[in-house]
């Protein structure tokens, strides 16, 4: 089965998840931390991130690091730029009709 990166991104925790890992790797605790949910919920959500592949994970003794693979995002950056283009015609289009239409309500 394969995880939708868009799906698991909706949720802002783990957003803000991928935030603090790209900052640095964490520890599971130091994320925690950073959350009024509990520790279970938190440990939820890196699960789900590293189901899509969005993190990943190393034993340090007892405690499990986590780090921002960015490898899922190209998927989301591919979306963004596609749709980056459409608008920007979009508001050329629209630039270009007031212009010509200079008694049109902006």
């Amino acid at each position: 089965m394969t995880t939708d990166v868009f799906a698991v991104l909706a949720d802002p925790h783990r957003r803000k998840v991928l935030e603090l890992v790209a900052a640095r790797e964490r520890t599971a605790g130091e994320l925690a931390a950073e959350f009024d949910v509990s520790r279970p919920a938190v440990s939820r959500h890196l699960r789900v991130l590293k189901e899509a592949g969005l993190v990943t994970c190393r034993q340090d003794a007892q405690r499990r690091i986590y780090r921002l693979d960015p490898g899922p995002l190209t998927e989301v950056t591919g979306w963004i730029e596609r749709m980056s283009g459409y608008w920007a015609g979009r508001l050329s289009a629209l630039e270009a009709h007031l212009d010509a239409n200079p008694e049109a309500p902006r």
